[in-house]
């Protein structure tokens, strides 16, 4: 048996064409747990062939483990597929969506039946997670179901030595799923009226592998301003989809682990560094660039055409809401917003986002874990069997358990906006429907607000299995830290360092600055930084200068002209507020930290995005630097009011770029520091570095630099973001000490 991802990678054939080679009979099947092989032959040849399963396997596929077992029976002379298998209540892994592999692109040109077809597909490439309904993986169980394939298709998907032998996707232009565009389903017409209207400045929306896109030329500034109006987004920076990895170069600064991940089959948004500007609306002048290259036909087709070498691509939900999937309610949304909208025939069944990531040390760090990327399983040192976890409220994905394997969902979003809570839902339902999951126990945040904890509680409430589901509620922080140590398989005691926006404390009040030493079933907190007001609570996340005036009235600072700008009876309410602890929440954030900061150095007065503030605060840092701030350790509570002082100080006297990198440089001397001083009373030298505020490169790079230097072990989040996206991991393996 060979588990593992190998069911929609070509696997069957692979198996089928190596038997051949070494003239192996038996016989290979899907079944729901796996690809059970049977063959008879010499016990070397045999083993010779077990070997090559491992070692030339099809690039897409993992290989998780492969069992033995002798049997008696004798097979005959030939080697055969056999029809699929499905094993109760037992999965095998899924592929996640594959990018159009070389092979299909060569065919668009010269196969007389796919020539210029959008939907082309094979073993190698294609749609996969995205129309699959549920196990074993065969047509019958996707949205190409009611596609009847041709004569010459057909032929292809039987004929064992093709390339799209059993590609559960194949089509043609004769028998598969068409663009649409105004009653047309010419698809070189409407490409053409694509390129006309993309080169004149206007925008278009195109239904693709996970949902609905929009697309405008990334040099014309007028049309991304308007694209920013129809999504409702106004600074955050977009995607941008360059024709080839030579053109990306030109704008992008990349290595060569960058640039090894921009063209792997995954095809995610990969943050680099600018190197040379686009139009302003793009990015506007945050310096970096979310790079992707092509990876479905259609858009290779586009770029065929087009006089530009870079467009905007972006989902075309309205920000905050989760990408659109449905044709209706498509058109009702966009079809008056946008110069064209495009649909095509095949639905899809599983919604999903395109991927971000960045390398970091040479490696990937995952900010938005969806297409490419899910639903791969992340291998566990835990039994994690019949356990859900609900995930965060902010970012969410949630996560279920089968057997020591974690299954996170796609990148859901924000809860607080109902229309991703209706996809939460749904996508929870169909999760379960597609692995044969059955809830045993429900892990959830602490926090008795947050929408995926509610969820918990109406899930358990529905009593299923028979009986009420026992609810583990896990501190946020101490499951950020074990989402580290679940993906690096560490169960022993660890010093965990977790930095984020916000979590619910165990005392009741808002913690993000921690510093815990946990294990997978509990933990202590040993220090964290000293408590601000957050007036108007989550308003002082949007408006950066709350948390200023906060830190001021923490530490006795008076310097009025700081707020110079801010509306003045404003600034009475919330100085009132702080005052009288009025709708105030004290926090430990280190996230609010960064905001207050970036409003000092940069007057970031409002964050128009997560994290704005943040984000502009590192891209100026001066690298060169290597001052830091002094703070204050007073029985496990970081003070900050000497980093303040010197900082107002230096407002006059050095660069925002120097100030900047001296406020990183006195973050990593904290956190090098106390763990210094953990480990001398504890003997712990393992270091777990997880939360949002971990997306900062700069931050994480020089962390891990200075503590390993100081002879500690480090480990990061890279199958899971760091940020609430991988929480749910953490949720689950703590949740399975309660099996």
């Amino acid at each position: 048996m060979v588990e593992g991802l190998v069911q929609g990678v070509g696997f069957r054939p692979f198996i089928y064409r190596l038997a051949k080679k070494h003239q192996l009979a038996g016989n290979v099947t899907n079944r729901t747990d796996g690809v059970l092989v049977n063959v008879n032959g010499e016990e070397g040849v045999i083993d010779l062939f077990i070997n090559e399963i491992e070692t030339l396997a099809p690039p897409a596929a993992y290989i998780r483990n492969i069992s033995q077992n002798t049997c008696s029976d004798l097979l005959k002379d030939d080697f055969v597929i056999l029809s699929s298998q499905a094993i109760q209540d037992q999965i095998t892994e899924i592929s996640p969506d594959i990018a159009v592999c070389s092979d299909c692109l060569a065919d668009l040109k010269k196969q007389e039946h796919r020539k210029n077809y959008p939907f082309i597909n094979c073993t190698n490439c294609g749609p996969r997670f995205s129309i699959v309904k549920k196990l074993p993986y065969d047509r019958i169980n996707t949205t190409m179901h009611q596609f009847q394939m041709c004569e010459k298709c057909s032929e292809e998907y039987h004929h064992v030595l093709d390339r799209r032998f059993h590609a559960q996707p194949v089509a043609c232009n004769h028998c598969g799923p068409v663009y649409i565009y105004n009653d047309k389903r010419n698809f070189n017409k409407i490409l053409n009226e694509l390129v006309i209207k993309i080169q004149q400045g206007e925008i278009v929306a195109v239904k693709g592998l996970g949902g609905y896109n929009l697309i405008c030329d990334a040099q014309n500034n007028l049309a991304v301003k308007r694209l920013r109006k129809i999504k409702g987004r106004d600074a955050k920076p977009f995607a941008i989809m360059f024709n080839e990895l030579h053109t990306a170069n030109g704008y992008c600064y990349m290595n060569e682990f960058e640039q090894k991940m921009i063209t792997s089959w995954r095809r995610p948004i990969l943050i680099l560094k600018q190197r040379r500007r686009l139009c302003e609306s793009v990015n506007n002048g945050l310096g970096s660039i979310g790079a992707l290259l092509p990876y479905l036909p259609f858009h290779y087709m586009l770029f065929r055409k087009l006089s530009i070498s870079a467009i905007v691509y972006t989902s075309a939900n309205n920000s905050g809401e989760p990408i659109i999937s449905d044709d209706q309610f498509a058109s009702e949304t966009l079809s008056k917003k946008v110069d064209a909208l495009v649909s095509h025939n095949r639905e899809i069944y599983n919604p999903i986002d395109d991927s971000v990531v960045k390398i970091v040390q040479q490696k990937t760090q995952i900010i938005r874990r969806a297409r490419g990327f899910v639903p791969n399983p992340i291998p566990i040192k835990s039994r994690v069997d019949g356990i859900f976890a609900a995930g965060a409220e902010l970012k969410n994905s949630f996560a279920i358990g089968k057997g020591q394997q974690a299954i996170l969902s796609q990148y859901i979003g924000d809860l607080k906006n109902l229309e991703t809570y209706t996809f939460y839902k749904k996508t929870v339902s169909q999760f379960f429907r597609l692995f044969k999951f059955k809830p045993q126990i429900i892990a959830c945040d602490l926090h008795p607000d947050y929408l995926s904890a509610q969820f918990s509680e109406n899930l358990n409430q529905g009593k299923l299995n028979g009986g009420q589901i026992p609810i583990i509620k896990v501190q946020h922080h101490h499951a950020h830290i074990v989402s580290c140590m679940a993906e690096n398989l560490i169960q022993d005691k660890v010093i965990g360092v977790s930095f984020d926006g916000t979590g619910y404390g165990t005392d009741g009040n808002i913690w993000g600055g921690e510093f815990l030493i946990c294990d997978t079933k509990s933990f202590d907190r040993i220090a964290h930084f000293d408590y601000a007001s957050m007036p108007g609570g989550d308003l002082a996340a949007d408006e950066p200068w709350r948390m200023v005036l906060s830190y001021f009235n923490q530490y006795s600072i008076n310097k009025p002209d700081i707020f110079c700008g801010i509306d003045q009876n404003k600034l009475a309410v919330v100085s009132e507020m702080i005052r009288t602890g009025i709708n105030s929440p004290i926090t430990s954030s280190v996230g609010r930290l960064f905001d207050a900061v970036s409003f000092l150095v940069n007057k970031v007065a409002i964050n128009s995005f997560d994290a704005e503030g943040p984000m502009r605060l590192e891209s100026i840092a001066d690298k060169a630097e290597t001052d830091a701030y002094s703070f204050s350790l007073n029985d496990g509570v970081i003070v900050l009011e000497k980093m303040f002082r010197k900082l107002i100080a230096d407002l006059d006297q050095l660069s925002p770029s120097r100030i900047s990198a001296k406020f990183h440089n006195t973050m990593v001397e904290i956190i090098c520091n106390v763990a210094k001083k953990i480990r001398s009373e504890t003997g712990i030298n393992k270091v777990v570095l997880s939360g949002g505020v971990f997306q900062n490169s700069y931050l994480l790079e020089k962390s891990i630099e200075n503590l390993e230097n100081n002879q500690f072990t480090t480990f990061t989040n890279h199958l899971v973001p760091p940020n609430d996206g991988g929480i749910a991991l953490g949720q689950l393996v703590i949740a399975s000490n309660y099996l």
